[in-house]
């Protein structure tokens, strides 16, 4: 039941007297949505490399595949919605499918297919069963928390855990030992949860919010011991999205937000910091537009590889075995010469485009990009009534101001970084087809009462109804039954 928050008068019909800007409430929880809970702190944080014996049970997959028999046994848990007809689904589900035909037509089956079992499939699964288990707010509310518990864990293991090294002569102390992230990696990581570490700080009670408050400094000094100057056009980005995206929160208090982030970054800075960030405005005088290894080199061969398998890719985590057998200095390598790396791509955008054609790399585009317009369109056409609603509404309002937030600070950095079949844009692309089946069935309740909630969203897609940035609402009740549908 929806929990009303502290210090409010509840009168008889059950509904507050006055309203507060937390919209925090009580989630019921069960083993499905449980498990599923730490496996997002499994996933994303990658908790479990600390600790060896853990590891060995490999948590995540193991988490993930009972996760899908319970699902199977306990199908009632399931939300019921047809998410699968939602937009970002099928963007998700068309990905698989040409990460599974890359496979079959890449230039190394057995790699590829190695990595879709191993990995990708968990990742998958794990995405479907958030998308099938987000019935509303509250599953919403649970999720996105997971999502800041992970990212406050990854902070604690940067300033704690983690070393600090030079990778070059000249290069600053970065980040070190972060298992399978590098610095950079865990720069995209923690930026997501900065924007989802600002609307738990916006809608959680009091503990909720100093708990918030914490990680987001801890983001801030970690992004600096990145040394990551993608992590730091990433948190300009996700700066801007916040003054552009949060429309109806003051701009003063916007500001502070991003204060809070930008002034440990700035306190935590290790020296020689700010010179590399630098670098960023001479991309000429860095190693990485002329040297073979270097990012611009990288790109025009990633291009070339794509266009010589534009409809499948060369397959999926295959961008290395074509840096060492596709590349032309890797044809013309004579027995005297030194090694070639066998890179990644360090572009998610080049990376899905290469391994997944040009038919995956649109959608990556459609889901990454994409859904920052759509969410931004989605959060423009909310009742501004539901500012002042009951705390589903309340929360349901904030979280379609700050998803596109994250969304950005991730479209951004991942132009960095492989991170195409890694956990968090996945988790983000559940997040969004969450807050679509929650924002639907809040509207239907309010036009039809409970009994209309409970309802398929495909119903309603059937209809000739509202749509709001691809999912189709109902439509809103006479004036004189609900006054505040008038606003949407």
């Amino acid at each position: 039941m929806t929990a009303v928050p502290r210090g409010l008068a509840v009168p008889a019909n059950g509904a507050p007297a006055a309203r507060s800007s937390t919209a925090s409430f009580r989630v019921k929880r069960d083993p499905l949505r449980t498990t599923l809970f730490f496996l997002i702190i499994i996933s994303v944080s990658r908790i479990h490399q600390q600790f060896p014996a853990l590891a060995v049970f490999r948590p995540a997959m193991s988490l993930a595949l009972f996760a899908l028999l319970y699902a199977f046994l306990k199908p009632q848990l399931l939300s019921g919605d047809k998410w699968f007809r939602l937009w970002p689904a099928r963007v998700v589900i068309g990905m698989g499918i040409m990460a599974c035909l890359s496979v079959l037509f890449g230039i190394s089956m057995g790699r590829a297919g190695k990595f879709v079992i191993d990995d990708y499939s968990k990742t998958l699964i794990m995405c479907f069963l958030l998308m099938a288990t987000i019935a509303g707010a509250k599953q919403l509310y649970l999720y996105i928390w997971a999502y800041v518990i992970s990212s406050g864990l990854l902070v604690w293991m940067s300033l704690f855990v983690f070393g600090m090294s030079k990778a070059g002569a000249n290069d600053i102390m970065r980040l070190s030992g972060g298992y399978k992230y590098d610095a950079n990696d865990i720069g995209v990581v923690v930026l997501v949860g900065l924007g989802l570490s600002l609307l738990t700080l916006q809608t959680s009670r009091f503990w909720g919010k100093v708990t918030s408050l914490v990680i987001l400094a801890g983001i801030g000094v970690t992004i600096a011991k990145t040394g990551s100057r993608g992590a730091f056009v990433g948190l300009i980005g996700e700066g801007a999205a916040l003054l552009i995206c949060l429309h109806s929160v003051p701009i003063l208090k916007r500001v502070v937000f991003m204060a809070i982030t930008a002034g440990a970054l700035a306190l935590a800075a290790p020296p020689g910091y700010w010179n590399q960030m630098g670098t960023i405005f001479s991309p000429k005088k860095d190693y990485n537009w002329d040297s073979y290894s270097g990012r611009r080199q990288l790109a025009k061969r990633g291009v070339g590889y794509m266009m010589m398998y534009p409809i499948f890719g060369i397959g999926v985590n295959n961008f290395p075995m074509a840096e060492g057998t596709l590349a032309e200095h890797a044809k013309n390598l004579r027995a005297t010469d030194a090694g070639i790396k066998w890179s990644v791509a360090h572009n998610s955008y080049l990376e899905a485009g290469a391994e997944m054609g040009l038919p995956g790399g649109l959608l990556w585009i459609i889901l990454v990009p994409g859904g920052v317009i759509a969410l931004f369109r989605l959060s423009r056409n909310l009742p501004r009534s539901w500012l002042r609603g009951d705390p589903e509404e309340r929360f349901l309002y904030q979280a379609a101001m700050y998803l596109p937030v994250s969304l950005a600070g991730f479209a951004l950095s991942s132009f960095f970084v492989s991170f195409t079949y890694t956990d968090p844009i996945y988790v983000l692309a559940a997040y969004m087809v969450g807050i679509y089946i929650a924002i639907d069935r809040k509207k239907r309740e309010s036009a039809g009462g409970p009994q209309a909630a409970r309802a398929p969203v495909v119903q309603t897609m059937r209809r000739s109804v509202p749509v709001v940035s691809g999912i189709a609402l109902a439509p809103p009740p006479p004036p004189a039954q609900s006054p505040r549908m008038d606003q949407s």
